[in-house]
């Protein structure tokens, strides 16, 4: 009985496993190759990581292991599948960057793998020990990442603030999960909501359900948590920054669903009132705060800010749909982020890489494809149809509104409607304006993520999209 319990745990928890061990070995690889090993461990590295999502689409089986610290559902296996494909891309785009600026060594990828695990287990947590674990094995690899060009000032200073903001928001969350079990007697997120449901309710466990939702909401840089996205973005290496835009996001907001939805919906009344307030200002302040940016990773960090607004209106809704929309979210925003990202890191000239917005005038002249491409990706990150990211908004404006939050809904789209005119300045800038120095040619691996990303994001979508949006729906209905 026990070794067929045990083996059902490893089977359960097989991509933890897979990105442990891999990290271990990769690690030795290094250690004993020396300063050659790092394509090689790159490489490694990206197989590793679809070795695990491949594992989560045919072996693992849905289930608990570990007395219920980890917990696998369709809604685990998809959000998992996102990062996965996030933290590939980032080590795929980080290729030459990472030679060209010189930091190029085998610890870099085993980080990223490290810090994927983290975030397995976050979208895998199901109690308050695992949650807490997962979060901070993440958080720790990506603190090292974002000051891992020890030659650049601005990246050792992303990681200090990076650190020290953490770290103030775990403190917050580990203060709100002891005064959760110390009101409940229960770490296990069902055990949770059998309390609740019971009728056990009190004011010290609102206060630890706020606190933990405060140490959450920073990690998805929700206001008003936001305040180390726009410095961190902008000093970390920009693979980082393209890392830190996708996966931890969709984990964090994974695990945020999870816990609402899993340990809280019987009192849903209490939490969906901080989520429906932080959705408002982060639309909000993601939509008038980006307005006047002149770099452009400033730009996407507020605009990322904003995004995770939008996403937020899912899980105020607290229905399926909403839960739904909230995946699909996460899906098309990936997609859209690391288009993106992309391009920015194929600014680059003779001199270094180019950051500033104005770089990019004149792109239709000088590199026709490249701007036609992030012209859709910013088309799709306004929310335009018939892009991906019109869908993405419309299903959480949708969930809102049937849960009766037309308020919030009206608010959504008018934020849309503000964040419209900084896209289109990017758009107008590479049709219109006068073309500046042009971009030295992109490298192949950046060129293969740009068309991957561009072909989900346009209208093919409409036909590509239905296993996406059909998976969506299997994960919402892992909590209904």
């Amino acid at each position: 009985m026990v070794s067929d319990m045990l083996t059902s745990s490893l089977s359960i928890a097989g991509p933890e496993f897979i990105l442990t061990i891999g990290a271990m070995v990769l690690l030795m690889v290094g250690v004993f190759m020396g300063g050659k090993s790092a394509q090689l461990v790159t490489a490694l590295s990206v197989a590793l990581l679809i070795i695990a999502a491949l594992w989560l689409v045919f072996v693992a089986p849905e289930g608990v292991a570990f007395g219920g610290s980890i917990v696998s559902d369709s809604f685990a296996s998809f959000m998992k599948i996102l990062v996965l494909i996030g933290s590939a891309a980032a080590i795929v785009m980080s290729a030459g960057y990472a030679e060209s600026e010189r930091f190029n060594r085998f610890e870099f990828p085993v980080l990223i793998v490290l810090s994927t695990l983290g975030m397995l287990v976050m979208v895998s947590a199901g109690d308050l020990i695992s949650l807490y674990m997962g979060l901070e094995l993440q958080s720790l690899a990506i603190y090292v990442l974002a000051a891992i060009n020890r030659e650049s000032v601005r990246s050792t200073e992303a990681g200090l603030k990076y650190f020290v903001l953490g770290a103030l928001s775990s403190g917050m969350l580990l203060y709100g999960a002891s005064m959760i079990y110390g009101f409940t007697g229960q770490i296990e997120l069902t055990a949770i909501a059998e309390t609740l449901t019971a009728g056990e309710r009190s004011l010290g466990l609102l206060v630890g359900l706020v606190f933990l939702l405060a140490g959450l909401a920073f990690k998805i840089s929700a206001v008003p948590f936001h305040m180390w996205t726009p410095d961190v973005y902008e000093g970390a290496p920009t693979p980082i920054t393209a890392l830190l835009a996708g996966a931890p996001k969709i984990a964090a907001m994974a695990l945020l669903v999870r816990f609402a939805m899993e340990g809280f919906l019987p009192v849903v009344v209490d939490w969906q009132q901080v989520i429906i307030f932080i959705s408002i200002a982060s639309m909000g302040f993601g939509a008038f705060a980006a307005i006047g940016q002149k770099n452009i990773k400033r730009l996407m960090a507020y605009s990322s800010i904003g995004h995770m607004g939008y996403a937020l209106v899912g899980l105020a809704a607290a229905n399926m749909e909403g839960v739904r929309g909230v995946a699909l979210y996460m899906a098309i925003y990936l997609a859209t982020t690391l288009g993106t990202f992309a391009v920015i890191l194929s600014m680059r000239r003779d001199d270094g890489p180019a950051d500033q917005i104005e770089d990019l005038a004149g792109l239709s002249k000088t590199n026709p494809v490249m701007a036609t491409f992030l012209t859709i990706m910013m088309l799709s990150l306004a929310g335009l149809p018939p892009l991906a990211g019109f869908f993405a908004k419309y299903f959480v404006f949708m969930a809102a509104v049937e849960a009766g939050l037309y308020a919030l809904a009206v608010i959504g789209v008018l934020a849309s409607v503000v964040g419209l005119y900084y896209y289109l300045r990017i758009v107008k800038l590479m049709w219109f304006d006068e073309e500046a120095k042009p971009f030295l040619p992109a490298p192949i691996e950046l060129k293969l993520v740009l068309w991957v990303a561009g072909l989900f994001v346009f209208p093919i979508y409409l036909f590509v999209g239905g296993p996406v949006f059909a998976a969506a729906g299997e994960a919402a209905q892992s909590f209904f």
